[in-house]
């Protein structure tokens, strides 16, 4: 599967694969559709050589001491779900991590999101923290998993096929 850095051009497919999540309560905190130009600086805040939007990676937390740690999240249009390419994702992730200058991965998934959860321990991502009922989703309160895995070391995990 060709994997390729997100264009301006797929900022509407982008949104609208974001907004599909949405209803489902399982992928996202987002309770409320998004627009596209709410999404604009979103996308601006990608840069090809450090965080690229090919699958999100994006800075954690924001101080320079992370600057190897980066958060990630992968969303597979509705009818495109189960085909692996959110397995060829992470997986691409995890290969090119080394090049943006990251030495770990982090993702943060609901805890009832078993596909999600199922997604990137297979990856070799492993469970680092849970924070319980931080999230409340239609009167619901959700625990967040964090993941992690840790990447171009020596220490590194070599996720499944």
């Amino acid at each position: 599967m060709p994997i390729r850095l997100a264009e301006p051009t797929d900022l509407p497919e982008i949104v609208a694969i974001y907004n599909a999540a949405i209803p489902g309560r399982a992928a996202t905190a987002d309770l409320e559709p998004v627009t596209v130009e709410a999404r604009v600086a979103w996308f601006r805040e990608f840069d090809p050589t450090r965080r690229p939007l090919w699958f999100s990676v994006r800075s954690f937390y924001g101080r320079p001491a992370y600057h190897a740690t980066a958060e990630t999240a992968v969303y597979t249009a509705p009818g495109r779900q189960r085909r692996g390419i959110g397995r060829a994702l992470v997986r691409h992730a995890l290969v090119a991590a080394p090049t943006l200058g990251l030495r770990t991965l982090l993702a943060f998934v609901f805890g009832h999101n078993g596909a999600s959860l199922a997604l990137f321990r297979n990856a070799g991502f492993d469970d680092w923290g849970r924070l319980p009922r931080v999230a409340e989703l239609d009167g619901v309160e959700r625990d967040l998993v964090i993941l992690g895995a840790r990447v171009g070391s020596p220490s590194s995990v070599t996720p499944s096929p």
